[in-house]
């Protein structure tokens, strides 16, 4: 009976204990996590007019971007002209310090642009700016 019993605790003291591993490994997830910065992208590539006195903008945190055939995209999706303003709404509310900036394409018409920016300052965003490609 004794020899039975030795066994016993023989096994039991021979298994390796995952815990340790495992909180190391979901704190390591989490902090790659809580620090990776993601891109957003309004979801169309377009071709931007140039300017020269283009400055870099930070924080821009709700992309809108226009195509060449005035389509309006946001969050990689298609979005009617109408739906603009409860978009950016929802967006702003969100991220309250955030701002706006139209992607809009170089064969974009000047009353699509127009459309979006009133939408944006209609949602009660007022630092709205138009992307450029630098010099």
């Amino acid at each position: 009976m004794k020899q039975h019993f030795a066994n016993l605790i023989d096994e039991e003291d021979t298994q390796i204990d995952m815990t340790p591993m495992l909180d190391v490994v979901f704190i390591m997830l989490i902090f790659f996590i809580v620090t990776a910065s993601f891109v957003k992208e309004a979801g169309i590539d377009v071709n931007r007019p140039d300017a020269a006195t283009a400055v870099q903008k930070d924080r821009a945190n709700i992309l809108i971007a226009i195509s060449d055939k005035g389509e309006i995209w946001i969050n990689k999706r298609q979005v009617d002209a109408r739906a603009v303003q409860a978009n950016i709404e929802r967006l702003y509310a969100e991220n309250p310090q955030g701002s706006v900036v139209i992607q809009a394409d170089k064969l974009a018409t000047t009353e699509r642009l127009i459309q979006v920016m009133d939408a944006a300052r209609a949602a009660g965003v007022f630092d709205v700016s138009i992307a450029t490609q630098e010099d």
